[in-house]
């Protein structure tokens, strides 16, 4: 397939844009962040019309209630996308952190320094926050970013990248840091993932088919995480009400998120003690139970769990169940089921926090805390670009700091090689 000619274009002036940004001082970076809020509340008038247009036409063509939830900005939304933009520009300066360095035996001083990685591509769908959110944690980190959103949400994706652009121009930075494909189909993507020589990585945003497109038909590297298919291990010693409190937390405060619970393992020692009273609190929040033969001869009302139950994301009211023999068993079931998401442990037991923290295979560890905190903002990263189940180039949340790399910077006085 050809790349469309201005998609091309635009990678030209992204690396341009890219090699200033490199050069430019933090501040200035920061400075265009700062900014960004005040232009879209300048903009706000124009945004919330388009907004209404983009929902419009997906109300017409049937769009179903929770992707309209997501594509609708809200004055709580709007809040929350200028409350993210004002942390992402008060956090330190990701670019040019000396990560190691040392004189060498003839003097030679040799540094290891953070810098950016040059253009990102992000091809996501309807949530408009991921305009903001992404366009911030690249040009913190001296990145130009290309957009590429949800076609539904074209109209308001385009006031948004105006209004970031503004901020950046006024800064004293190239417009072209932020840019924008909003044209229809699926063209626009295909070409961003072809943008070889100009675009260095692409992170998508969205539901399983649409990362799985992008990472079989990029000819660029992508950072991406397939799904959340999370577990909570419940120990032998599990304090009641932490047990409780902590499965609740992570399943129900929002059971259609990539960090949700989806899987409990609840240790066969404490079984008896903690299964009844979780059932009774989950059927109050509305979470339908599906355990294995154990988890029925404890709760007989409770469904029968399927081999396809413990590889299943539910993005919703349901959780599988299963009883363990012990931390070991719950590790190798982690691994062997999981998706490398966010996994956690309830436990006052330091050695079986440590060797479950160290043998689970995932992204991020829970101990005694929900899995919902696993994430940019409980992280103190601010804004993230999206959760990495990769191994290479970043794994976990990432932000600003996780879209550098490093070069190596060698000083001397006339040093030459013997």
């Amino acid at each position: 397939m050809e790349i469309i000619p201005e998609v091309l274009e635009m990678g030209r002036r992204a690396r341009q844009a890219a090699r200033v940004a490199a050069a430019a001082c933090g501040g200035m970076r920061s400075k265009a962040l700062a900014l960004m809020p005040q232009k879209l509340h300048d903009a706000a008038e124009r945004l919330y019309a388009a907004n209404g247009e983009d929902m419009a036409v997906a109300e017409a063509a049937g769009t179903d209630s929770a992707k309209l939830a997501r594509l609708r900005i809200s004055p709580k939304v709007f809040d929350y996308m200028c409350d993210r933009l004002v942390e992402v520009a008060a956090l330190p300066d990701p670019v040019g952190r000396v990560i190691e360095g040392h004189v060498r035996p003839n003097g030679l001083y040799v540094s290891k320094v953070s810098v950016p990685l040059g253009v990102i591509g992000i091809i996501y769908e309807s949530r408009p926050n991921v305009t903001t959110d992404a366009a911030a944690v690249c040009l913190k980190s001296g990145n130009a970013v290309i957009l590429r959103g949800g076609s539904e949400s074209r109209r308001t994706n385009r006031v948004l990248a105006d209004a970031m652009a503004e901020a950046v121009v006024e800064a004293g930075l190239p417009a072209d840091l932020v840019q924008l494909i909003d044209s229809p189909g699926h063209e626009g993507a295909a070409s961003l993932m072809r943008l070889t020589g100009y675009v260095d990585l692409i992170i998508p945003r969205g539901g399983k088919s649409l990362i799985k497109a992008v990472a079989e038909q990029s000819l660029i590297p992508t950072l991406k995480h397939y799904e959340g298919v999370c577990h909570l291990y419940l120990a032998a010693d599990a304090p009641f009400e932490m047990a409780l409190e902590v499965a609740l937390n992570s399943k129900c405060q929002r059971v259609e998120v990539c960090n949700a619970l989806e899987k409990l393992l609840v240790d066969a020692a404490s079984a008896e003690r903690l299964l009844p009273a979780l059932a009774e609190a989950f059927s109050a929040a509305g979470v339908t139970l599906r355990g294995c033969e154990r988890v029925r001869e404890i709760l007989p009302d409770v469904a029968v769990a399927t081999e396809e139950d413990w590889q299943a994301e539910y993005l919703g009211p349901i959780l599988a169940v299963r009883v363990v023999d012990s931390v070991e068993a719950a590790i190798d079931h982690i691994n062997s089921h999981g998706s490398g998401h966010t996994d956690g442990v309830v436990t006052e037991s330091l050695a079986v926090a440590d060797r479950f923290a160290g043998a689970v295979d995932s992204a991020s560890v829970m101990i005694n805390a929900s899995t919902r905190l696993s994430g940019g903002g409980d992280y103190g990263m601010g804004a993230v670009v999206g959760i990495s189940t990769d191994r290479i180039h970043a794994r976990g949340p990432v932000g600003p700091a996780e879209l550098t790399t490093t070069k190596w910077i060698a000083r001397g006085q006339g040093h030459l090689r013997n």
